[in-house]
């Protein structure tokens, strides 16, 4: 996976047929490669949460307790980046052709452009990651995923021109409904009797960070093609090096910001009393917090991954058409009063299999015209 898409392989001269053939296979690899650490780590961080919350007795605690340790969750959600600098040496950067480097000697530095576009990514994610811990306690779990998902289509459409077509719509019509049936519980959301009906504060806890979210995802994509893919670094490659150095970057400025949040705010002061809480011991609750910071990373990948070869709807779709599985683990690894796996589930199983195959099925159409377009040009140049 060190190359989404380059160039023809060295070494012996091929038709650029079987050449776009073994790119696009080396596409459709990487697709899936990410897929997979998006559902990994979907189902990783909402098993961790779950555990920590119920091994803090959040949901039996008073108002005064319910809603705190969200800079914690905040810090934890983006300090594991350190992680991705040996896998970001791994990877090395493509040889520049000389017309390349020409080129961009020619053209004024890119290195604002590059800072600018890390520190407002990194201010948008370190937003949500503190909002998005808030609002999963004030409204729970499955509201804040469906409004995401139509604010990333509608700042797709202005600001990464993306072009609709029924078989994206089909798809964002069954994630929708698979994650507003096939949510998962959650063991951080208030009791019924302490929740109540939603209040200005609570509305605007859910407003902000799906904003923050589905602009972050819309500037990330814009940033691959036009900041970090222009700057000619990479040749004009779009490889796996760009999604882990916008995510260490961004994340080191996101975990600045939170940890200074952490200690303003006082919050650093109840770790202790966290820890002592928690019924498995500090061991255990160590381990979680550990356990979290590694499946955020494992998730945060996997969505710029296919930010970077996709589009961020169909990173944000994948993301989503994770729920029903993961409330499927969360029944079979808890003991929640009154869930189950019952026939709505099942069927938001099914509505993300198929908005899966929807937007899968548009991708393949994508790429055979490509191999047609291409085959037409040889056969006229013939």
């Amino acid at each position: 996976m060190e190359e989404f898409q380059g160039p023809e392989p060295g070494g012996q001269i091929m038709s650029e047929n079987r050449s776009l053939e073994l790119n696009q296979r080396k596409w459709w690899i990487s697709v899936f490669v990410c897929g997979f650490l998006i559902f990994s780590g979907d189902c990783l961080v909402m098993l961790l949460l779950n555990f920590f919350y119920v091994q803090d007795n959040r949901s039996e605690s008073n108002q005064d307790r319910q809603y705190r340790g969200t800079w914690t969750q905040a810090l934890i959600q983006n300090a594991a980046f350190p992680i991705l600098i040996p896998l970001f040496f791994m990877f090395p950067s493509p040889k520049p052709n000389p017309e390349t480097v020409s080129d961009q000697s020619n053209n004024r530095p890119p290195f604002l452009r590059v800072v600018l576009l890390y520190l407002s990514l990194g201010v948008l994610v370190s937003v949500y990651s503190k909002l998005y811990a808030l609002a999963k306690l004030y409204v729970g779990w499955g509201i804040l995923v469906s409004t995401q998902l139509l604010l990333t289509s509608l700042f797709s459409a202005f600001i990464n021109r993306l072009k609709f077509n029924r078989w994206i719509i089909i798809s964002i019509i069954f994630t929708l409904a698979a994650d507003f049936f096939g949510g998962p519980a959650f063991a951080g959301t208030p009791d019924e009797d302490e929740s109540g009906p939603y209040d200005f504060k609570a509305w605007l806890i859910l407003i902000f960070p799906t904003l923050a979210f589905s602009l972050s995802l819309c500037l990330m994509q814009l940033g691959f093609e036009k900041v970090l893919v222009k700057t000619k670094r990479y040749g004009n490659k779009k490889v796996f090096r760009m999604v882990l150095e916008m995510q260490i970057f961004v994340s080191f400025i996101a975990t600045l910001i939170c940890f200074v949040g952490l200690l303003a705010s006082g919050e650093f002061k109840e770790l202790k009393g966290d820890s002592e809480r928690f019924k498995k011991g500090k061991t255990y609750y160590i381990l979680s917090l550990l356990g979290l910071a590694l499946s955020w990373q494992v998730w945060a990948v996997g969505l710029l991954g296919l930010v970077l070869l996709v589009s961020g709807v169909f990173a944000d779709v994948v993301h989503m058409c994770a729920s029903p599985v993961v409330a499927l683990l969360v029944v079979l690894a808890f003991d929640f009063m009154d869930d189950e796996f019952g026939w709505q589930r099942r069927g938001a199983l099914l509505g993300a299999v198929l908005a899966l195959a929807s937007y899968f099925y548009h991708l393949h159409k994508t790429k055979k015209e490509e191999i047609e377009e291409l085959n037409k040009r040889e056969n006229n140049n013939g």
